[in-house]
């Protein structure tokens, strides 16, 4: 029975990250991540994480009422300053991790973010499992409905908005050859997640009650709608980038004029996978459209950063894959 009512609280933990980290993927437009390392990141979110930061959190607010015996001296310092530092860090760092391991795909600002935003909704998906099961414990049903509306609705977007800073900031790095900045952009950027993460914990603390949940909630939703015109403002430049990378390519004759066009435009690869699924190609034009956009991505690394981690050798690697596949994608 205990099982039963427990898997209910996973789902509606779970089940809206889920969709969140799906709707990150398709904002990916034109060279997405590999699905098993978003599933990793993800798992480090909800895992190791959200494990880690509970245990410590919880180890720090013990501690300080065991010297002080202030309560809430103790919840204020916890939420405000220290889970914000440790939370954003071991989010943080599963994007480090693929950042450090898997250096040819992370690609762009707009990789960042991704990596960034899925590993902070499986952290999402766990915090929120324990917010409703106590919700449920004190008020029931109604306490339940509260938690879900409270974080899937309202606050449902706070831990990828933080976290995206520190994965631009190590994208800014990954982009760029000095080492100056290479050392400055993760730091700024780590450091902007936890200011971002505090400042909520703090608004949330001192105000209290409708007002207060109107105000923290405007300000949030403000920086999030911010974020994503940045998104769309990232994925425009990844439009640029396949027309610019991509032209020379038809004149060689890795791919047509048509799928030139096709692969500068979301829109236009959509209409083609689903002409594809119907034609039985379906995965070799997803595979097409994909490599289109590491190759105009490996180009303008080799345009910006050199040779850089064999860049020409993927690049020459890239488009004899093309050149097989072209005859088939129409």
């Amino acid at each position: 029975m205990f099982l039963d009512g427990f898997a209910r609280f996973v789902f509606f933990g779970f089940f809206p990250t889920f969709i969140f980290a799906i709707i990150i993927y398709w904002l990916d437009r034109y060279e997405k991540e590999p699905k098993i390392l978003l599933g990793a990141v993800y798992s480090w979110g909800a895992i190791v994480a959200a494990g880690m930061a509970c245990g410590i959190n919880t180890l720090f607010e013990g501690t300080f009422i065991a010297f002080t015996g202030a309560q809430n001296a103790a919840d204020f310092t916890t939420s405000s300053i220290v889970a914000p530092v440790v939370e954003e860090i071991l989010k943080g760092f599963a994007v480090f991790l693929i950042f450090l391991i898997f250096h040819d795909e992370f690609d762009s600002i707009l990789d960042g973010i991704v990596y960034a935003g899925v590993a902070a909704l499986g952290f999402a998906a766990t915090e929120n499992t324990l917010y409703i099961f106590n919700g449920f414990q004190q008020n029931g049903w109604s306490g339940l409905a509260f938690l879900v509306f409270v974080r899937v609705i309202l606050v449902g977007w706070q831990h990828p908005f933080y976290t995206a800073f520190t994965g631009i900031g190590l994208a800014i790095a990954r982009l760029n050859r000095r080492l100056s900045i290479k050392l400055i952009a993760p730091t700024l950027g780590l450091g902007t997640a936890i200011f971002a993460h505090s400042i909520h914990n703090i608004l949330s603390s001192l105000f209290s009650g409708l007002n207060g949940m109107i105000f923290t909630n405007a300000l949030d939703w403000s920086g999030w709608l911010v974020m994503f015109g940045f998104i769309l403002w990232m994925i425009h430049r990844e439009r640029q980038l396949n027309i610019v990378q991509l032209k020379d390519e038809v004149a060689s004759g890795v791919i047509t004029v048509h799928q030139y066009n096709t692969a500068c435009s979301a829109w236009s690869q959509n209409a083609a996978s689903v002409k594809a699924f119907f034609k039985g190609h379906f995965q070799a034009t997803l595979q097409f459209y994909q490599l289109c956009g590491e190759l105009a991505h490996k180009k303008q690394q080799f345009t910006t950063l050199g040779e850089e981690r064999a860049n020409t050798e993927i690049i020459e690697r890239t488009r004899v894959e093309l050149k097989r596949l072209s005859p088939i994608i129409v």
